[in-house]
């Protein structure tokens, strides 16, 4: 390969030296505003297609309500949350559920390999709550701005417009994180039989806040009362063939005919801190959270009982973003959510406009009715509710207008300290680790298809990345490797004797410490907080 290659600018025409992580305080504290290079990067990137979806563009929809049943596991919820919405019990809070593929076009069939979104707006009394996530626990990445690379990879080839095997494992080589999401999805579990038997992941960690200023990490999950059942390539196949709309067809005749679809919501629950006698950040999408250790406590339920009247007008009009929470849910600093609190948000004002929240399927329920001092834009409906005091758009004022709400008496002050910079991820060991415990906890059939679907991929990509793939396979399990090779025809041999990745660690190691992208160790301030202990990590069952 030539090392004369063009270097990599901004717009403005400026070098990128570091195209791998977004500036923050310390490795894994929040990121900066001033992330001006990710800004450009990810606010381009969501205006790249008009008016389709970028991503998650083939989907439908239903309405339903939710239910909390007032305890998290056998706990009052009040003990991790002040949120009202998980709080109240007998209470009905209207839902819209939107379900997707994610790199397909609108037109894509429902067969496809592919993550499925699970994106769900709760209009709750205090203002509408967005879980926006996916069938699947994980992620490919876990720095937000690696996210237009990611899809461009795996998009069709600018070119060709081609899907190309090529394309998505020349990406994955440099990721070994990957490894993990692309053992499951090349697996049965990236093909659901249809959206009501399929499991839901906000992905990302958040956090609980209760009323006492004390805060919790937290993974959402939507587990479905009908079970999990998920297709072999062949069965797959065999539908799509006859149709490409299955999985829409299938969520609009059962809500028809009264057979409503329900999901238990549930929750894994971690002290708040770093947690470094974990194997794993928990700030890490790209990893699951052992549920040995962590187990999913039921939190409420939901139930979808009426479709669409109008799939535009809700369904492809419907906008979603990680940043609209509620109060008693928070953001943590894990790096993807980060991104895409501002990703999606910007997305559906340039998508739909914006002015995009007046819109009913959008706009919060009466109960918390928008009262803002925005104003104009295309396409405005009407003027946000201010009071009497027309004249006054603005706060504060002596003579009307709006106020601030009260603030509460204990709030979550979280303490950040740290240098200003782009880190490297120490906690490296677990991007093989748990991508090997799931190869060897899926059945033999799951296994069967995973080994032909990423076998059959690798005999279309060249050499260079079918050596490295299954160099990277067989460091996350022997048998996972070997049988990829024999699949695919490639010289194991070769393939192990490859050496680790240029400026990673090897497999199963992490580094040392916090380290710059550069390489260099970080100097002075911050290390290691002493370990939690076993009664800190996690509540009772």
């Amino acid at each position: 390969m030539s090392e004369q290659r063009p270097t990599l600018t901004t717009r403005q025409g400026h070098p990128v030296r570091d195209n791998q992580s977004m500036r923050s305080v310390g490795e894994r504290g929040p990121a900066t505003l001033e992330n001006y290079q990710f800004i450009e990067k990810i606010t381009h990137f969501d205006r790249e297609r008009i008016p389709e979806r970028v991503v998650h563009a083939r989907g439908t929809g239903a309405h339903g309500y939710f239910e909390a049943y007032g305890k998290i596991g056998d706990e009052p919820a009040s003990k991790y949350t002040r949120a009202r919405v998980l709080n109240e019990t007998g209470v009905q809070t209207p839902v819209f559920v939107r379900f997707s593929t994610v790199i397909g076009a609108k037109e894509s069939p429902e067969t496809a390999r592919d993550p499925r979104g699970f994106a769900v707006k709760l209009k709750t009394v205090d203002g509408n709550w967005d879980l926006v996530g996916n069938n699947l626990k994980v992620f490919f990445i876990r720095d937000a701005i690696k996210f237009p690379d990611m899809i461009h990879a795996f998009k069709p080839d600018p070119v060709t417009n081609q899907q190309e095997p090529w394309r998505f494992y020349d990406f994955i080589c440099s990721h070994p994180e990957a490894l993990h999401m692309v053992t499951w999805v090349k697996s049965p579990w990236g093909i659901p039989a249809n959206y009501r038997e399929m499991e839901g992941s906000g992905v990302n960690t958040y956090k609980l806040v209760n009323d006492q200023g004390v805060a919790h990490l937290v993974k959402f999950h939507w587990q479905p009362k009908q079970g999990v059942r998920n297709l072999t390539s062949a069965q797959a196949a065999e539908i799509q063939g006859q149709d490409t709309s299955h999985a829409t067809r299938d969520l609009y005749e059962a809500i028809e005919r009264g057979d409503y679809p329900e999901w238990e919501f549930c929750v894994q629950l971690m002290s708040d801190g770093e947690h470094p006698e974990l194997d794993f950040d928990p700030l890490d999408d790209t990893k699951r959270w052992p549920e040995d250790r962590f187990p999913l406590l039921p939190v409420g339920r939901m139930v979808l009982d009426k479709n669409p009247d109008n799939v535009f007008a809700e369904t492809e009009q419907s906008a979603f973003g990680t940043g609209v929470l509620v109060d008693g849910i928070d953001f943590s600093d894990d790096k993807m959510l980060q991104g895409r609190t501002l990703s999606y948000s910007d997305t559906q004002r340039y998508r739909v406009g914006p002015n995009y929240l007046q819109l009913p399927i959008n706009a919060p329920q009466e109960k918390a009715r928008a009262r803002t001092n925005q104003r104009d834009g295309q396409m405005t409906f009407y003027v946000d509710g201010g009071g009497e005091e027309k004249h006054i758009n603005y706060e504060p004022s002596l003579l009307g207008g709006m106020q601030e709400a009260p603030q509460p008496d204990k709030d979550y002050h979280q303490h950040v300290e740290g240098h200003l910079g782009r880190y490297q991820t120490t906690r490296t060991a677990d991007d093989y680790k748990q991508a090997g415990d799931r190869y060897r906890t899926f059945q033999d059939w799951e296994r069967d298809d995973l080994v032909n679907n990423v076998g059959g991929d690798l005999k279309k990509c060249p050499e260079l990345i079918q050596l490295r793939m299954v160099w990277h396979l067989w460091h996350c399990d022997e048998d996972y490797g070997r049988r990829v090779a024999q699949v695919a025809g490639i010289d194991l041999e070769k393939a192990k004797a490859l050496q680790p990745l240029p400026g990673k660690p090897a497999p199963g190691q992490n580094r040392q410490g916090p380290t710059y992208t550069n390489g260099q160790p970080e100097q002075g301030g911050g290390g290691a907080k002493e370990p939690a202990t076993s009664e800190e990590l996690a509540p009772s069952k």
